[in-house]
């Protein structure tokens, strides 16, 4: 999209967002109704009469004049920066009425249409990524704040329809990929919501089919058949009927792209067995996906994708079945291991942590030693980035049931809780190696792969956070070598990372170099599916690249994402006021925020931000800012401090 420009939103409610992806206020709803009637017509005049028809069914008097002052506050909350008396180059007035100059780029549902296309003529992995991006700029019904108006209604129709399509696409690059059982779960859906589409009855039919559940694609085509019987009174069309007659007779043409390796096959095999020994059982059969959730997470980028989509239906399943052990145990067994302090999924986590809370309430107080441990623990873990000590006394108390009970896997459970709320101050890096090494022998101890492999990353992070770059290769390769022993491909973008800040510190590469590296991490990271570290990291990696080397900040990898609140006051000095700039979470990357706030402090010589700033870094004065991550750092902490400290005396 181009810098600067102001972006807008009619796939759900009608919004705008600045640059910075900050809403924009729109006032009022006739405002948003002038706004999409505008977005509708796509660069075209809209005349003040149909503009004062389309708004009211009897217009009032004094409509023009209403109409006239919506469209003067929508030209000042959209073209913000246009000098006083300057024509207006966006929201423009031509003739007798009004026309949006958006370039193809402003709009999500023009976005999404060329998506669309574009998926249509590329190759099914590159199909995949376009439109799982296009898929989600969807946050409800196109044009969702005028569900009676008349004016967006082909409109909302027409993107309904391409939006089908585009599941359907999508489900069909799963398919030329080898990816059938990754599709079921949104053609499940997908035909539920509209049973009249045969296309997605035939997709998911064929998905179970190569998924190696042929009973359950012959059960999906008599639900079709009895569901357009019902609602449209048809019988199912020829495409159907013979996907039917194919699946029967096994036809070598459905098996897709390859044949599955012997892993796959028994895969399939046991799942099909398990589907028929526990055709009901709900209760069972929840606990056992969550099982199957844990190990999928871990698996790669699009494991850990589903992992977290599905993990949140499996605990509202358990929930709504209302057995507060069972809700326990189902929430609880979701041990994945966490090394990143930032949520992937925010809002999810928040669900997570209320349903522990909820679960923690209700269980018996005697005798659930263990599901009331794990609550515990995943409330700990969920709760990232936070100041609130409850979830620090929840690591506490974890910690305490686990060592009582002298159960391993519960234990290394705790005490990663333990280890993600470790940052409720700055420093702590000593404390956290112990963590790690407590972690990685108890995992050689009992076979703990994933945990040992968790460890080594704990104790590499607390390696960089004190400059010992020897001792991190020996962590970086010891996590290298499990993952690839037992197939964890996502440790490598933790060590990637370490090598291109090791390559920045340690090695004094050249700055270009450094970058490139930086960016090859960064872009490995855009894959994997962890959006929580993955956004903003980059610029502020080469932030405090320039800023350690003494070159000039400003770039124009601006995608600050969580971390502009720190980074805006030292590049835009004015713009905020400092003391509304709030506290850094706590995580990997405080010191590095409360560096950039001192910094800021010290270039507005402002007394009072630099000793909260010097306050705030004073435990972390032995360690470099941000190198706590394995990712970045902005320096020694003890410069900064010596800096803020001539800054004081000065003062």
């Amino acid at each position: 999209m181009h810098d600067g420009l102001i972006t807008f939103g009619v796939l759900g409610p009608v919004i705008a967002e600045d640059a910075q992806r900050r809403p924009v206020a729109l006032k009022g709803p006739m405002h948003r109704a002038v706004l999409a009637r505008l977005l509708v017509a796509r660069r075209r005049v809209v005349l003040v009469n149909d503009l004062v028809d389309d708004l009211w069914v009897s217009p009032p008097d004094g409509a023009v004049a209403a109409v006239r002052t919506f469209v003067a506050a929508l030209r000042k909350a959209i073209e913000p920066g246009r000098p006083a008396r300057a024509p207006a180059t966006l929201l423009v007035t031509q003739g007798l009425g009004y026309a949006l100059k958006c370039e193809p780029d402003q709009v999500d549902a023009w976005r999404f249409e060329q998506a669309v296309t574009e998926a249509g003529t590329t190759d099914p992995a590159a199909a995949l990524v376009r439109l799982d991006e296009a898929l989600a700029w969807w946050r409800g019904p196109a044009y969702a704040d005028f569900p009676d108006a008349a004016w967006p209604r082909a409109d909302r129709s027409r993107l309904a329809e391409l939006r089908l399509q585009a599941v359907e696409r999508r489900a069909e690059a799963r398919l030329d990929l080898g990816r059938a059982a990754e599709a079921v779960p949104d053609l499940d859906e997908h035909v539920t919501a509209h049973p009249w589409r045969e296309q997605g009855w035939q997709l998911l039919a064929l998905a179970l089919y190569r998924s190696g559940r042929q009973g359950d694609a012959l059960a999906v085509l008599r639900r079709a058949r009895e569901l357009l019987a019902s609602h449209l009174g048809v019988e199912p069309g020829p495409a159907l009927r013979t996907l039917e007659t194919d699946i029967l007779r096994q036809e070598p043409r459905l098996d897709g792209p390859g044949r599955p390796d012997p892993a796959s096959e028994v895969l399939m095999r046991a799942a099909s067995a398990y589907d028929r020994v526990l055709a009901g059982g709900a209760r069972v059969r929840l606990e056992s996906a969550v099982g199957l959730l844990r190990n999928l997470a871990v698996t790669g980028p699009g494991g850990l994708e589903v992992a977290r989509e599905q993990r949140a239906a499996a605990v509202a399943a358990a929930e709504e079945l209302g057995d507060p052990e069972l809700t326990a145990r189902v929430i609880g067994a979701y041990d994945v291991p966490a090394i990143w302090p930032r949520a992937d999924d925010p809002e999810q986590a928040a669900g997570i942590v209320a349903a522990a809370e909820r679960a923690l309430a209700v269980l018996p107080p005697a005798g659930h030693d263990p599901a009331r441990a794990r609550l515990l623990a995943t409330i700990a873990l969920e709760s990232r980035g936070t100041h609130d000590p409850r979830p620090r006394e929840c690591a506490r108390q974890t910690e305490a049931i686990a060592r009582e009970m002298d159960d391993p896997a519960l234990l290394a459970f705790a005490l990663n809780g333990v280890f993600m709320q470790s940052f409720h101050h700055t420093g702590g890096s000593v404390h956290r190696d112990r963590i790690g090494a407590e972690l990685v022998s108890l995992a050689n101890r009992h076979g703990l792969a994933t945990v040992e492999v968790l460890g080594h990353l704990i104790r590499l992070q607390s390696s960089c956070a004190v400059a010992a770059f020897d001792r991190a290769d020996q962590h970086a390769q010891a996590a290298d070598d499990l993952a690839g022993r037992h197939e964890r491909p996502l440790v490598g973008v933790f060590t990637q990372w370490y090598r291109a800040l090791r390559a920045d510190v340690a090695e004094q590469a050249p700055a270009a170099q450094a970058e490139t590296l930086y960016r090859a991490a960064a872009a490995r990271l855009d894959q994997a599916g962890m959006p929580g570290m993955r956004d903003g990291l980059l610029p502020l990696a080469l932030l405090g690249m320039r800023l350690r080397r003494g070159l000039p900040l400003a770039s124009g990898d601006d995608g600050w994402g969580p971390y502009e609140p720190w980074v805006r006051p030292l590049l835009e000095p004015g713009r905020t006021a400092l003391a509304d700039v709030p506290d850094p979470p706590a995580d990997l990357l405080a010191e590095a925020l409360w560096c950039l706030f001192g910094r800021a402090a010290i270039a507005a010589g402002d007394q009072a931000a630099m000793v909260r700033a010097r306050e705030a870094l004073a435990p972390a004065a032995a360690e470099w800012a941000g190198a706590a991550s394995g990712v970045l750092t902005v320096g020694s902490v003890t410069d900064h401090l010596a800096a803020l400290d001539t800054a004081l005396r000065s003062g």
